[in-house]
C-alpha cells in the first residue's frame, strides 16, 4: 500500500519539476520575439556633474522599419537623442527627432555618432553602476536597458 502511494507522489513531483523547468524557455521565446533587440549597452561618464552619454546596438527583428523616438531614466531628469557630426576641423551634436532602425537591420548608437544624452543625474552616478534607460519605438513596444557605467576614457 505504500509503495503505490510512494510512486504516486514520485509522479507528481517530476510532473511539477518539468513544468517549472519549461517556464524559463518560454519567457526566452517571448523575449527573441520582440521586434526590436539591445546590445552592448553602455553609459561614459563624465566628472562633475556633466551629461553623461548613453550607447548600443539596436536590431530591428520584423519586416518594417521602426523609429526609435526618444528615451527616459529614472536615473536622469531626461534623455535626449543626439547625433555628433563633424566636417573635419569641427564638430558639434544636434538634437534628433527619430532615429529610424531599417527592418532586419541594425542602428549602432556608439561614440562619435548617435547617441542618448542622459542629463542630469537623479543621484550619484559613477563607474561600476548601471543606469536604467527606458527606449520608446513607433510600431514596438517600450524597452528597458540597463546599461554599465564605464569611465570617461572608455571606447
Amino acid at each position: 500500500m505504500k509503495l503505490p502511494s510512494l510512486l504516486a507522489a514520485c509522479c507528481i513531483m517530476l510532473s511539477s519539476l518539468t513544468t517549472q523547468a519549461a517556464a524559463p524557455d518560454a519567457a526566452l521565446t517571448s523575449a527573441t520575439a520582440a521586434p526590436i533587440s539591445a546590445s552592448q549597452g553602455w553609459v561614459r561618464w563624465l566628472p562633475s556633474g556633466l551629461p553623461e552619454a548613453g550607447y548600443l546596438t539596436l536590431t530591428n527583428h520584423s519586416d518594417q522599419a521602426i523609429d526609435l523616438l526618444g528615451a527616459t531614466s529614472p536615473d536622469f531628469a531626461s534623455v535626449m537623442l543626439h547625433q555628433s557630426i563633424s566636417n573635419g576641423s569641427t564638430s558639434h551634436m544636434i538634437m534628433i527627432d527619430k532615429l529610424t532602425i531599417p527592418a532586419h537591420g541594425k542602428v549602432e548608437i556608439s561614440p562619435g555618432g548617435y547617441h542618448l544624452m542622459l542629463m542630469t543625474a537623479t543621484h550619484p552616478i559613477a563607474p561600476g553602476a548601471s543606469v536604467q534607460v527606458v527606449l520608446k519605438f513607433s510600431g514596438a513596444a517600450p524597452l528597458t536597458v540597463v546599461l554599465p557605467v564605464r569611465p570617461a576614457g572608455a571606447q
